[in-house]
């Protein structure tokens, strides 16, 4: 569970795309000596939607991955080996990135499961928490970091800012500070 809790709050994925990710679409090492680079990256192309497609044409995106999220993602592909062999015939190869200890698909029952065991090990209350609320708090921390609406809705494949903000950005600043500060350096204060 833990490279997919990583993934989701680092990359804001939805909880449909990380359980349709494949290995095949993840590339680890990514082309450095390219110009310009190719960073590691995932192609979000698909989900476990009727169809297998992703909720809308603008969902379907590649991301570069942060260094933390290569670093699970590796870790987590030694641990899945290890289950592999463990599992011997009854490993069913679907070359899924997140999948249940014989190689299947998770649904989204096992996603809950397992992401409410994690969370009974912190302060946070289980029940208060979903696996969606991750992309939630990955909207909420870019926006409070300052990035831009529209290139926060691009990568989590919303058409529009619409969603983006009135659904999923939960403010965590109590006060809004971009006025304020915009206006002190147009009009500097006196010196006293």
């Amino acid at each position: 569970m833990h490279a997919y809790v990583v993934l989701s709050l680092l990359l804001g994925a939805r909880t449909e795309e990380l359980r349709a990710l494949t290995w095949s679409r993840v590339d680890l090492d990514g082309k450095p000596d390219a110009t310009p680079p190719v960073p590691p990256s995932i192609m979000v192309w698909h989900s476990v939607r009727a169809g297998g497609d992703t909720k809308t044409r603008k969902s379907r995106r590649t991301l570069a991955l942060p260094k933390r999220c290569v670093e699970a993602l590796r870790l987590h592909r030694e641990k899945q080996e290890k289950a592999r062999k463990r599992a011997g015939d009854k490993w069913q190869d679907l070359d899924l990135v997140f999948a249940t200890r014989h190689g299947t698909a998770l649904n989204a029952g096992n996603v809950r499961r397992a992401f409410r065991t994690v969370l009974k090990k912190t302060d946070v209350n289980p029940d208060d928490w979903t696996p969606r609320e991750m992309r939630h708090s990955f909207v909420s921390l870019l926006s409070d970091s300052g990035m831009p609406l529209e290139d926060i809705s691009r990568l989590v494949g919303h058409g529009t800012t619409i969603v983006t903000e009135t659904v999923y950005r939960k403010q965590l600043r109590p006060v809004l500070l971009d006025g304020a500060q915009a206006m002190d350096d147009l009009f500097p204060a006196r010196e006293p």
